[in-house]
């Protein structure tokens, strides 16, 4: 699977595709690229509706010339109306508003990364706040940390196979829920009432938990 950087190409092909009202992960197939790569690159360029493959492709040429990050999407901009609803997203399943905001911000960005310094700078908010919400996305399994050796500085990174990791850890804290619930119901006896309850309760959630885990490993060729 090719690397690096969309080329003029690509993007003038992802344009052709978004006309024919293809879905990212058709169009990320016929590249050969990740379809979080397709999804990232039309969110931050206008959408499906306003992306323009040479300004797209410029813009991504200025920002390596810059050698910095581009800026956060203003809610009346184009991407910014979409980035919103994510984030909103996010937040009604229950994720807390500043860490939809930093999940979002590392899921739009050109490759998945932002130092803590990065997130804080285009955030506007306080190292303290982007600490909190990146150890959370971390024991979640959504983000990754990496260490730049050179500069002595944590790297946050969305990846691929975040997502099912993420589903891991999910299933696994669901599988830890069953077993409690399980031990309970032997506590209280299987022939009490609450016992009962409970009993039925461990046997739901692990089943769940078994099926969330054979479903993401069944799927996860869908992110390579």
């Amino acid at each position: 699977m090719p690397g690096g950087r969309l080329t003029q190409q690509e993007r003038q092909r992802i344009a052709a595709g978004l006309a024919d009202r293809l879905p990212y992960a058709e169009i990320a197939r016929r590249l050969d690229r990740p379809t979080s790569t397709i999804s990232r690159e039309v969110a931050r360029n206008g959408g499906p509706g306003g992306y323009r493959p040479q300004d797209a492709h410029q813009a991504t040429v200025q920002r390596a010339r810059r050698g910095t990050p581009s800026p956060p999407s203003a809610a009346g901009a184009p991407g910014g109306a979409m980035e919103e609803e994510i984030i909103e997203l996010a937040v009604r399943s229950g994720l807390p508003r500043m860490t939809a905001r930093v999940h979002v911000d590392l899921l739009l960005s050109e490759d998945g990364r932002r130092t803590a310094a990065e997130l804080t700078r285009r955030l506007e908010v306080s190292p303290a706040s982007v600490s909190v919400a990146v150890n959370f996305l971390v024991q979640q399994g959504y983000v990754r940390r990496e260490r730049d050796p050179q500069r002595r500085r944590d790297v946050y990174v969305v990846d691929d196979d975040a997502w099912y990791h993420s589903i891991v850890i999910s299933s696994r804290q669901t599988l830890e829920s069953a077993q409690a619930a399980t031990a309970a119901a032997q506590t209280y006896g299987l022939d009490s009432p609450v016992g009962q309850r409970l009993a039925k309760v461990g046997a739901f959630l692990e089943q769940v938990s078994l099926d969330l885990r054979e479903s993401a490993d069944r799927c996860r060729d869908l992110l390579a």
